[in-house]
C-alpha cells in the first residue's frame, strides 16, 4: 500500500467534497476536487451496484490524471420498494437530477405504505493509477416521513429520519449527520483500512 500526499475527489457535488474533506482531511496532504484541477468531465455511471459505480467514476480520474482518485456512489434503498431507487437515487424521477422531483416521486411511491423502512448506503473507492484499487462501506437506518422536515442536508435528507440521532436528518446539523451518516461511515471504514496498511 503506498502512502497518499494527495487525492482528487471524482464529483463536482459541493456537499459531498465538503463533507469528505472534514472526514478525511487530516488524512491526506492535499485533497483537490475536480474543479481544483480543471477538469470538466461527465462520466457515465454504467454499474448495477453502488460499488461498480464509485469505481468507474474513480478509476477514470485516476487515468486521467496520474493522481489516485477517490470516488463514491451512494443512494437511499427503501424496503417497501424492494431496495429502490437505489443506484438510481439521484436520478429517481429523471434527468437532469432534481432533490424536490426526487422527494415528491418517493413520498407519492410511499403513499399508503405502513413499513416505511430505509436506509442509505455508500461505497467509497480509491482508484490508484497503477490499477490498486481500495473500497470501504458503510450505511445508516431509519424511515421515510410522510413529509419533509428542516431544510439541512441535501437530497433525501429532509424525509430521512434518523435512528442514531432520533432525528430526521434535514433538522441535524452536519456534525451531527457526518458521524452517524452512511459516506461517514464508508469513510471511516477507509480511514481504517488506509491507516492498517500504512
Amino acid at each position: 500500500m503506498q502512502k497518499i500526499n494527495e487525492l482528487i475527489i471524482a464529483s463536482n457535488n459541493k456537499h459531498k467534497i465538503i463533507e469528505i474533506k472534514a472526514i478525511l482531511g487530516e488524512f491526506f496532504q492535499n485533497i483537490y476536487s475536480l474543479q481544483d484541477k480543471n477538469i470538466n468531465v461527465k462520466i457515465e455511471e454504467t454499474g448495477t451496484t453502488f460499488e461498480e459505480n464509485a469505481i468507474i467514476k474513480a478509476q477514470y480520474i485516476a487515468n486521467l490524471t496520474g493522481i489516485p482518485a477517490l470516488s463514491d456512489d451512494s443512494g437511499l434503498e427503501v424496503k417497501a420498494l424492494g431496495g429502490a431507487p437505489g443506484v438510481y437515487s439521484a436520478r429517481y424521477a429523471g434527468e437532469p437530477s432534481d432533490s424536490n422531483k426526487n422527494n415528491e416521486k418517493l413520498l407519492k411511491e410511499l403513499k399508503n405504505v405502513s413499513d416505511r423502512t430505509a436506509n442509505f448506503t455508500s461505497v467509497i473507492a480509491i482508484c490508484f493509477p497503477n490499477g490498486e484499487t481500495i473500497t470501504a462501506k458503510g450505511q445508516t437506518f431509519g424511515s421515510i416521513l410522510t413529509a419533509p422536515q428542516g431544510n439541512n442536508g441535501f437530497g433525501y435528507d429532509p424525509l430521512f429520519f434518523s435512528n442514531d440521532l432520533n432525528k430526521c436528518f434535514g433538522i441535524a446539523t452536519s456534525e451531527e449527520k457526518n458521524a452517524v451518516s452512511h459516506r461517514g461511515r464508508a469513510l471511516q471504514n477507509l480511514k481504517n483500512i488506509l491507516t492498517v496498511n500504512k
